[in-house]
């Protein structure tokens, strides 16, 4: 019997209960969010010898019965674009009639929203039952191996829930890097590289080409690994990676028939279209369901790692592919969060995404201006994001999050932006008094765009939910 009530058939590494009746949710999350979290720690004070610790999360993942094994996977790794390539490929995938796993990061308004089948946030009585057993093991592992990480313990929450659920395949999103990220113990079905920038130099390395070889570390023998098109420096690593380890390295427009167009519809506006074609299947002038040119690739990469599943067992004809794309979630991605005024929320967090923001809301949007609501971490890229932001906004509200202690000081902001471009600013301390301002100062046929960091639009996110709850009446 197990703590939910439901006699469950399990496999040693399929979760269970700890004998002592079914642990408090809110109690777990106190625990869960004491552990070290390094998506909200300074990169200067990451020492990365103790905080990537593959060995560790190998030893936690066997003192839970090595969950890993219980489950198939794809793994995805990469600079820009990992989300939005999960997204789409697991909608397909769900409409494939599959159960799919989802595990990616960061979340917006709560961490269940990181463990996901099929569409659904893990209950709160499950999250807090395998998180609780993965904190417990982990405080039995040697000591010399250090505490488990807060994404440690919840790469293991996910593994012990998909082998529960018994899911037909999950999708494992790289939290950071990917050679010695906590996910890196499964050996998949097929592995993602979507596009490699310069990020997390301090950790990752300074160059590209260093970057690229700790994303192309989740290589493995005998797994196709598909890239989308990259720099040659980076290909050059991709391509030693692959023959080191005896991957088969596939390249999205070279070694897969790939092609993509821009169009625009009564039906579905202004949006790109791709196609992808193999020995095996034919994916034709497909509507890519999340805005901007730059998802284009990222869906032939979503397309591709289809193709590569059916060389494994899977189905996946056009008509259910065609009909996932369609009911893609676009949550943080240019997400219309609110309807009068407009509000998007894009997650955007370096200057190229930023950027690609921009141009994409220009192309498949229509208004008169555009309010960017905008706060980012003072350890990114700002000067860069703060160029970006001035292709498209006409007034710039800078505010922060108040979920991120790395958040940057919103007056340093308008004072930085000040030094770039003479565009109306304003600096308030926090994002509530950020939005009313925004929404006084937009017309109807005006945009609010909530960009620059995850938290940021997280926050936004809840605001607008709770908001949305008032006014419903809820």
């Amino acid at each position: 019997m197990s703590e939910t009530g439901t006699t469950t058939a399990q496999s040693p590494g399929a979760g269970g209960s700890s004998g002592r009746g079914a642990p408090d949710y809110n109690t777990v999350l106190d625990r869960l969010n004491a552990r070290i979290n390094l998506e909200k720690t300074r990169p200067s004070r990451i020492d990365p010898e103790r905080a990537f610790k593959l060995d560790r999360m190998r030893a936690l993942a066997a003192a839970l019965g090595n969950p890993e094994r219980d489950s198939r996977f794809v793994h995805v790794a990469g600079s820009k674009g990992k989300g939005s390539t999960v997204e789409m490929l697991a909608s397909c995938l769900s409409a494939c009639r599959y159960a799919v796993g989802v595990f990616s990061s960061p979340h917006l308004v709560t961490p269940r929203e990181r463990i996901r089948i099929s569409g659904a946030m893990i209950p709160e009585d499950a999250f807090a039952r395998h998180v609780h057993r993965a904190i417990t093991a982990s405080e039995k592992l040697p000591k010399d191996l250090g505490p488990a990480t807060y994404f440690e313990l919840m790469t293991a929450a996910a593994l012990l829930y998909f082998a529960e659920q018994a899911v037909d395949i999950a999708i494992l999103e790289v939290g950071l890097g990917g050679r010695l990220d906590s996910t890196n113990i499964v050996t998949p079905e097929v592995c993602l590289l979507t596009p490699i920038q310069r990020e997390h130099t301090e950790i990752l390395g300074d160059t590209l080409e260093e970057i690229a070889a700790e994303k192309a570390g989740i290589m493995k023998r005998g797994v196709p690994a598909i890239t989308t098109p990259q720099p040659d420096s980076v290909m050059e690593v991709f391509r030693a990676k692959a023959e080191e380890t005896g991957a088969e390295l596939r390249v999205l427009g070279q070694d897969i028939d790939y092609s993509e167009r821009f169009e625009s519809s009564p039906e579905l506006g202004p949006h790109m279209r791709v196609s992808v074609s193999t020995p095996r299947c034919v994916y034709e002038h497909l509507p890519v369901p999340l805005k901007g040119q730059h998802q284009a690739a990222n869906c032939g990469l979503a397309l591709a790692a289809l193709d590569a599943l059916r060389e494994r067992g899977f189905e996946a004809p056009e008509r259910d592919v065609a009909l996932g794309l369609a009911s893609t979630p676009d949550t943080g991605r240019l997400e219309i969060a609110w309807d009068r005024p407009r509000i998007i929320l894009d997650g955007a967090h370096t200057p190229e995404s930023v950027e690609a923001a921009m141009r994409a809301i220009g192309a498949h949007m229509r208004y008169d201006s555009m309010v960017c609501v905008f706060g980012c971490a003072a350890d990114k890229d700002m000067a860069g994001m703060l160029e970006k932001v001035a292709i498209g906004a006409d007034k710039i509200i800078f505010t922060k999050a108040a979920s991120n202690p790395r958040a940057c000081d919103p007056e340093e902001l308008q004072r930085r932006f000040g030094q770039q471009a003479g565009k109306m600013t304003q600096a308030v301390p926090t994002l509530k008094e950020a939005l009313n301002t925004a929404a006084q100062a937009v017309g109807r046929d005006d945009l609010i765009v909530v960009t620059g960091s995850f938290y940021l639009v997280g926050e936004a996110k809840a605001l607008l939910m709770e908001a949305a709850r008032k006014r419903d009446g809820g």
